[in-house]
């Protein structure tokens, strides 16, 4: 029963974002079948085939010993905040990431990870038949977060229409960053959070092109390859540089966790004022209910996964992981499977500021306004994909 109520709710949300498609009729059913075919395959290789499975607990074996040696690190500067029975929030989720990030940088400035990501996104299209660069920036964006790939693809949105820059707009609400999975890995399933990653990577695609599809010239779909970093500059200062960011990266996310977490706690103070019986994870719990329902859960736990749905999207997800950390593991496996793939993805309300910001200074006034006027659609484009992979993965999960 639950299986099929899953596979509904799939479905649900697929007819939704073809729903609110601006151009219902320029969609093309061909690129839409293969997308989601292909999802479907991806979600059952990797949660229910014996080699996806040993894929992805090698991946988070992996993860585990890099932040295993960064806590070596962490423990040199600062032995009694490691060697505690329990790590705080700090310690053991950012901290970690003032070596992450810049492996990852120094991957992109050898030209590793460029030449990975292009690799990857040509096979993508030719497999999907969804256009080159929408294909390579998916890619670009499952490594290196929104707004480095935003950054980094500059030269092609100051080319490309304005209806193609809200594609990429919709597309980016939907990512993560690599060198976040080690801090994501800490609080929720490892083999959950990277089941969620190349899930959202399609799924960004498929939304993205059934809510705007353009009609992309082949001699408009052509592919800028990444330079592989600034090489302008030495490699230690290039290095430094990479740490002093990923320090600010640290501050930045814990100033936002306890902004956003007291924020919540001040608003429930509010609200019980009104009434004991209220609270914001109450009224979020029942606006997401029919979403969280349709993902095959029992009431309770359809009402608890409604919660965390609705508290993700309004702040984002480390607060929603620092909540479900201590309780997870209480939940069933499919429970704890469509809840870590949901939040697993920087869509929320905060991101489409950020990322209006970062467009701004990079596109013309014009494409700004476009973008400005969109901001609904980038919404509704996160909420579609964290649905859809959540509801992916979890009909195989149980």
């Amino acid at each position: 029963m639950y299986v099929l109520i899953n596979f509904i709710g799939i479905l649900v949300f697929l007819l939704t974002a073809i729903l609110f498609s601006k151009n219902r009729s320029a969609i093309n059913k061909r690129t839409v079948a293969i997308l989601f075919v292909l999802n479907i395959f991806i979600g059952w290789f990797l949660t229910s085939f014996s080699i996806g499975r040993e894929i992805i607990t090698a991946a988070a074996a992996g993860f585990t010993d890099i932040i295993n040696v960064a806590f070596e690190g962490i423990a040199f500067a600062l032995p009694n905040w490691v060697n505690t029975p329990q790590m705080n929030f700090i310690t053991a989720a950012l901290l970690p990431l003032l070596m992450i990030v810049p492996l990852f940088d120094i991957l992109t400035y050898t030209g590793i990870l460029p030449l990975i990501i292009k690799f990857i996104g040509k096979i993508l299209s030719f497999l999907t038949r969804a256009p080159k660069f929408e294909s390579f920036y998916a890619i670009e964006m499952m490594f290196l977060g929104n707004t480095d790939a935003v950054a980094v693809s500059s030269f092609q949105l100051k080319q490309m229409s304005p209806e193609r820059c809200v594609t990429i707009a919709m597309m980016s609400m939907s990512c993560v960053s690599a060198a976040l999975v080690g801090a994501y890995i800490q609080m929720m399933p490892a083999e959950f959070v990277l089941t969620a990653i190349p899930l959202n990577v399609i799924n960004a695609l498929l939304v993205a092109h059934i809510l705007q599809p353009n009609e992309i010239l082949p001699e408009d779909d052509k592919i800028i390859s990444l330079e592989g970093g600034d090489k302008k500059i030495p490699f230690f200062a290039f290095l430094s540089k990479s740490i002093l960011g990923a320090g600010r990266l640290v501050f930045i996310v814990t100033c936002i966790v306890i902004a956003f977490v007291s924020l919540a706690k001040l608003i429930n103070k509010f609200l019980a004022m009104i009434n004991p019986s209220i609270s914001l994870e109450s009224i979020l719990g029942v606006i997401m209910f029919p979403f969280a329902w349709l993902m095959g859960l029992d009431t309770n736990e359809a009402f608890r996964l409604a919660q965390f749905m609705g508290t993700k999207l309004i702040t984002n997800e480390f607060v929603v992981m620092l909540q479900a950390q201590p309780l997870v593991s209480t939940f069933s496996i499919h429970m704890q499977c469509v809840l870590t793939v949901f939040v697993t993805s920087f869509a929320n309300l905060g991101t489409v500021g950020i990322l209006l910001g970062c467009f701004n200074g990079i596109v013309d006034e014009n494409k700004n306004q476009i973008l400005s006027k969109n901001v609904k659609y980038m919404i509704l484009s996160g909420i579609i994909v964290s649905l859809l992979s959540a509801g992916i993965a979890g009909i195989f999960t149980w």
